[in-house]
């Protein structure tokens, strides 16, 4: 590996630590529950980069493996999170217009 990617990889990780710190923060701190969804997918989408980074540094295609399933895993999770938050909207329209 060169110098330079060696350095790019290296910065890549920092990076996406950060990225998973912070998301980590907006999922404990809320406060409402699309900011908790949409921390889990930004969560999912920075652990999907370390897995390709991991790949880069080591060389082995079997991190692109795992990234790949996490995406997917990722993506249904996301979707269903989105379909649980907008019942949840609903049920409180409808409850407001019951009063």
């Amino acid at each position: 590996m060169t110098d330079v990617l060696s350095v790019a990889v290296s910065a890549g990780f920092a990076m996406v630590f950060l990225a998973v710190g912070l998301a980590l923060w907006r999922l404990a701190k809320g406060p409402t529950l699309p900011d908790r969804v949409v921390a889990l997918d930004m969560m999912t989408v920075a652990i999907v980069a370390f897995c390709g980074l991991a790949a880069i540094r080591s060389g082995d295609p079997a991190f692109l493996d795992v990234a790949l399933v996490l995406a997917l895993v990722g993506f249904l999770a996301t979707v269903a999170l989105a379909r649980f938050a907008e019942r949840v909207v609903v049920r409180r329209e409808q409850a407001e217009e019951g009063e």
